[in-house]
């Protein structure tokens, strides 16, 4: 979506988008992303267009655990584990087989994976398993439990 844009304003969607991403409710994402897009919509329209359309996804966190937001929002652990498997693989071009570019891209996963960050909360990950449901990252009480109390 910034690949639609001019170099020079770039960075004032960026810091909108940082703003819509650190929201505290998903309302207050709502309203912010009403915002960007009202704001640059008019002079950039392909751009907010391509923006608009990934808005469902690009707030999907809020319906997880609040603890692990930090992991859903960030893309790093993806971008530096294939950057690590790129720059070897493009250092050994013509390295063999496709079996052993296989088994190299495997053990340079694997060895990536020691450096990786362990999941906060992760007892958390069994309610988000079982369908529990979230709002704002935090856990909503089943309309059964509401009924019974």
């Amino acid at each position: 979506m910034l690949n639609k844009l001019p170099k020079s304003v770039q960075l004032k969607v960026k810091a909108d988008l940082h703003e819509i991403r650190m929201a505290e409710t998903r309302e207050a994402a709502h309203q912010t992303f009403d915002r960007t897009l009202k704001r640059f919509g008019a002079k950039y329209p392909q751009a907010m267009e391509c923006l608009a359309k990934d808005r469902d996804e690009l707030l999907a966190f809020y319906d997880f655990p609040v603890e692990h937001w930090l992991h859903i929002r960030t893309t790093n652990p993806i971008e530096s584990t294939f950057a690590t498997v790129r720059l070897r693989t493009k250092r050994s071009r013509n390295c063999g087989s496709r079996d052993t570019t296989l088994a190299m891209v495997f053990k340079l996963l694997q060895t990536a994976q020691k450096r990786w960050r362990r999941i906060k909360h992760f007892q958390k990950l069994e309610l988000v398993v079982s369908n529990v449901k979230f709002q704002d990252g935090e856990q909503v009480a089943d309309q059964s439990d509401r009924n019974a109390a």
